[in-house]
């Protein structure tokens, strides 16, 4: 069966699949991504994850692999192949794709970022799918966004495209690690939620999930930081559909697995700040935590589809 490699590379872990021409995942794998060795042995934890899906593929279906794809995060120059810097793995201009191809006795490899490969996954096959223009937003630890248009993922004329996590909300705000303050991800990311449930509560360990939950329950301190964080997050998402005009916007991420706890008060808050502006389908995301992976295995068949044409 023909198929393509897909890595998912995050700042902890490493998700991988053996991905299908129909887009099917037909092997999944995952892997610790070892940042706390350094980035050398990140890279090379990618390279040696890559070669056992090489192998795993060639067992299970007698083929080697088409192509391979790899989406990670950070500031990604795809044109060059480059992984150029990512704060969170410790690297900086690292050949990844030249190193991953190298690897792979030679194998066509596509790089992206990973919130744009997950952007692609969900308005091909999953939340977006249909639409003609989508917003794809992952609340995590910080928050990004991947612009969909007509099926492809508008990264920009310097790659920055859709960060936006770094508009600013509250001028004067929180710190950002941007250098800005005020940014939309201090106040309405997953992590943002987990540190001021944290200082509310009083429970040192206690995260975004649990803040949800006592929303749910009633808590009024709860009630205070999720709206808090809702509306921020209707502010920012505002000023991105005024800017995108788009038809369908996707939420993402560890905060939206709170689901209508979420959703219900944020529809709310976003039609409350439209005036002559459209509003948008506002919908969870489909894929999971397997959108990067599956996202990263469509850049590598439509890679391969591009080199196809070429030699047309």
């Amino acid at each position: 069966m023909e198929h393509v490699i897909a890595l998912d590379v995050g700042g902890t872990g490493m998700k991988a699949a053996l991905v299908g021409a129909d887009g099917a995942l037909l092997y999944e794998a995952r892997r610790p991504t070892g940042r706390e060795r350094g980035p050398d042995a990140v890279v090379e934890s990618i390279l040696g994850f890559a070669t056992d899906l090489l192998a795993a593929g060639e067992q299970r279906y007698g083929v080697r692999a088409a192509a391979a794809g790899i989406a990670v995060p950070g500031i990604v120059d795809p044109e060059a192949g480059l992984a150029v810097y990512a704060a969170n793995l410790g690297w900086r201009d690292i050949p990844l794709r030249a190193l991953l191809g190298a690897r792979l006795g030679g194998l066509p490899v596509a790089l992206g970022h990973d919130v744009r490969a997950g952007g692609l996954a969900e308005g091909r096959v999953g939340a977006g799918r249909g639409a003609d223009r989508f917003l794809f937003v992952p609340l995590g630890t910080g928050i990004a966004g991947a612009i969909g248009i007509d099926g492809v993922i508008e990264a920009g004329a310097h790659g920055y495209a859709g960060e936006i996590g770094h508009i600013v909300v509250r001028p004067g705000g929180p710190d950002c690690g941007c250098g800005q303050r005020g940014c939309l991800e201090t106040l309405a990311s997953a992590a943002a939620v987990s540190r001021a449930w944290a200082g509310a509560s009083g429970e040192t360990e206690a995260d975004a999930a649990d803040c949800a939950k006592a929303v749910e329950d009633g808590d009024p301190r709860a009630v205070r930081v999720w709206r808090d964080a809702v509306d921020a997050l209707a502010d920012g998402l505002v000023t991105a559909l005024t800017l995108l005009d788009p038809r369908t916007l996707i939420i993402g991420g560890g905060l939206a697995e709170a689901g209508e706890t979420l959703f219900s008060p944020l529809r709310a808050a976003v039609g409350e700040r439209v005036t002559f502006q459209r509003l948008p389908s506002i919908v969870p995301a489909a894929l999971g935590d397997t959108a990067g992976c599956l996202g990263a295995g469509l850049l590598a068949w439509d890679l391969l589809a591009t080199d196809s044409e070429g030699d047309a």
